[in-house]
Parts: C-alpha cells; structure tokens; sequence
C-alpha cells in the first residue's frame, strides 16, 4: 500500500512551460519549499485544492521532480482544452497564485536488483515513469511504453542505454478514443502483450486509464506473466466518463468487491 503524508503545505507558482502540445508543467516553490516533505519515492504523488467556482477540488498528481538547488517542485499536467478541472486550471494559473499541497505520498521505487524492468502507461503515468527511468543504474534492463495521443506529445525521456523506450500514438485524446482504440483495444495493451517476455526478475510499474489497466493488462502479467505481487506496481490513476470524485467512489467499490 503506497505510503500517505497528512502534511498539508501552501507553495507559490512560480511560472507555468508548455512541455508538449497537451502537457503544461506548474512549477511551484516560494516560502512554502522549506515545509514541503519532499519523499524517495519516484511515484511521489501530491493532491492539489484547485478553485471552481465558488468550491475547492482535490486533484492528485505525481510529482514530476523537486530540484532543492532551485527550490522547485514540477507538476506536470495533461490539458486538452476547456475539458476537466485540473487541465484549465494549469494553462491559466498566474505566477505568484498561492496552492495548498496535501502530501506527497508514495509507494513505487524501481528496485536496482531486478533483471528487467518494465514501465508502461499512458499521459498521466509519464511523469512517474520518467522520474522512475531517472532512478534506474546504469546497469539497468528494461522496456518502457508510453501511450500519448501523438507524436507532439513525446517528451524528452533520460535512462540506462539498456532500456528500451517505446512510444504509442493513439490518434486522439485519451477522453475521445473510440472502442477501437481503449480499454483491451488500446495501444498499451497491444505493446506491453507483444513484448517478448525476459524472464528472470521482471519488476513491472503500470498505471493509467482504469479499465485497461485494472482489466487487461494487470491479468495478462500478474496470471499469465506469474509476476508476483511484491513485484508489480499496477492501478489506475483514472477512468473514462468519470471525474476524480467519481473515480474515487469506482475504486471504493471495486476494493470492496474484491474484499467479499
């Protein structure tokens, strides 16, 4: 179970960079830096109160990196015009704005021992997997696969020479692919299946859109791949047609499910 901080820590936004033609990094910082308990873990992750209206929405998002030379903290986000909360809110958001951050929480580090690593995932799992490959030896073996609506969305990835970096172009947004191209139909899933399996110590971190996470790749690596539990960091970090708080009351209730 990943770890959780109740911290709760109010940051400044120090400038916003457009970093792909749907992705906008929110760099914050400011007084509020010192205070900010920053985790090892490389899917550190943080929930943003972000205003609508006159309401206040917790987002959860990965931290993409926090420098302390230049006291920063990355967050980067998938925007695709007016659509979802967290999106406008980042291509919009003024320097000098004030955010309160709850966190981080944490529970994936790629383990140095294993023999293969395998990180997959679509827009919102790409900075997680980005900080993981960062973590990685030298002497590192892997795959990574990362689903992006196109070619302007592939982002400037560093790891070992020994990992492969793949990317799948799914044609559209996320939100907007067809059943031709989500859940079993979708790129990730056709990748991660077509890769010839290493053996050995396969260590695997997979995360994204639910229903193809949750009920297609998860099966495929944890029953016919026998990749054990100790050894697969797998969920969803979201689901189509539903807001995060929609989303939340989803897992709830597929915890329960599993539980009974």
């Amino acid at each position: 179970m990943a770890a959780r901080s109740r911290t709760s820590t109010i940051l400044t936004v120090l400038r916003t960079e457009v970093v792909g033609e749907h992705f906008v990094r929110v760099v914050l910082g400011g007084q509020g830096f010192d205070e900010f308990p920053a985790r090892p873990e490389t899917d550190s992750y943080v929930k943003l109160e972000l205003p609508v209206g006159d309401e206040t929405l917790l987002r959860t998002y990965t931290v993409r990196r926090v420098d302390p030379e230049a006291r920063e903290i990355w967050i980067d986000f998938v925007v695709h015009g007016d659509e979802g909360v967290a999106g406008p809110w980042a291509r919009s958001v003024q320097p000098g704005t004030q955010v309160v951050v709850h966190g981080p929480g944490g529970g994936y580090s790629p383990d140095p021992s294993a023999d293969f690593h395998l990180l997959a995932g679509d827009e919102t799992a790409l900075p997680a997997i980005a900080v993981a490959l960062e973590g990685l030896p030298g002497h590192a073996r892997g795959a990574v696969f990362v689903e992006v609506a196109g070619p302007s969305d592939e982002l400037a990835l560093s790891g070992p020479e020994g990992v492969t970096i793949t990317w799948l172009h799914r044609g559209v947004a996320a939100g907007d692919a067809g059943a031709d191209r989500s859940e079993g139909n979708a790129p990730l899933v056709k990748a991660v299946e077509a890769m010839p399996w290493p053996g050995g110590d396969v260590e695997v971190f997979v995360h994204g859109e639910a229903e193809t996470v949750m009920k297609h790749i998860r099966p495929y690596l944890r029953k016919e791949r026998a990749v054990p539990s100790s050894r697969a960091s797998i969920s969803g970090y979201w689901r189509r047609g539903r807001t995060e708080e929609g989303f939340r009351v989803w897992k709830s209730e597929l915890a329960a499910a599993e539980t009974s």
